[in-house]
């Protein structure tokens, strides 16, 4: 689920193309408990660290981040013509290998949907008939306990940095006309890995790049395959934890909190 806004400059990751190629894991990743008093103080240090950060206590029921899982994965293994009744995205909807209007592609398909409930495309309305209630109830409500904590974490941010009001970006989630948005990937095993990693080929998933929202919440299941990119080049892999949330600082919050213009 990523929080959404206009202006897109760099950010915090510093993700680019002359990032070394190397990928230890990363233990050190800053985790930040929401229950924990000193937490607005641990977010504002991650981000200006890191610009990434895990966050536990965050009060998003397990059997929600479960139940989602599951019925997206029974999407996902639907016959390559079903699932492309809902694409291609319009933004929104189902999209497969290319990512976005840049002609970026990778190793991924995915559901794109609008957090906004007055806001839904044909092509989510598509996925939603095909699947059952199920996955429409499991969507909705797995985006308004999120939206609740990406509240919580947005105003924690905005104590920790002294911004008042502390509501400055909460109030960006919570405005009718939102342009966040949700996004469900999935990456399929590739049938010649094995044969592309022999070849020297580097087959990615999602490739490198920058967030342009305030902030992207990423969940993990237990695969590996996340990486961000440190202050100094050098490219680590994120440990998964199905249990607990990874935030990414985006453009528009570096613009924001550096120049100020709240």
């Amino acid at each position: 689920m990523v929080v959404l806004s206009k202006p897109t400059l760099n950010n915090f990751l510093l993700v680019k193309s002359s990032c070394k190629p190397t990928t230890p894991m990363l233990n050190g990743i800053p985790v930040v408990d929401l229950a924990d008093p000193e937490a607005k103080n641990l977010i504002v240090n991650a981000c200006k660290e890191f610009g990434f950060f895990k966050v536990v206590n965050h009060g998003v029921p397990l059997e929600l981040m479960s139940n989602l899982e599951n019925e997206s994965l029974r999407f996902f293994k639907k016959s390559q013509s079903e699932k492309d009744r809902a694409g291609p995205p319009d933004p929104f909807g189902y999209g497969s290998k290319r990512i976005g209007s840049n002609g970026d592609v990778g190793w991924v398909e995915y559901i794109l949907l609008n957090t906004n409930p007055d806001v839904v495309s044909n092509k989510s309305l598509s996925i939603f008939r095909e699947n059952r209630q199920n996955l429409r109830t499991a969507v909705e409500d797995y985006i308004a306990a999120m939206k609740k904590m990406c509240c919580l974490v947005l105003e924690l941010m905005s104590e920790g940095l002294g911004i008042e009001p502390k509501n400055v970006l909460s109030r960006l989630l919570k405005d009718e006309k939102s342009d966040s948005c949700f996004r469900i990937n999935h990456y399929p095993p590739y049938p010649e890995m094995q044969q592309a990693a022999l070849n020297g080929r580097n087959v990615v998933g999602f490739g490198e790049h920058t967030d342009p929202q305030v902030i992207s919440v990423l969940r993990s299941n237990s695969t590996s395959g996340l990486q961000i990119c440190l202050t100094d080049g050098t490219w680590v892999s994120v440990p998964p934890d199905h249990t607990s949330f990874f935030i990414n600082v985006g453009d528009t919050l570096q613009v924001r909190t550096i120049s100020n213009t709240f």
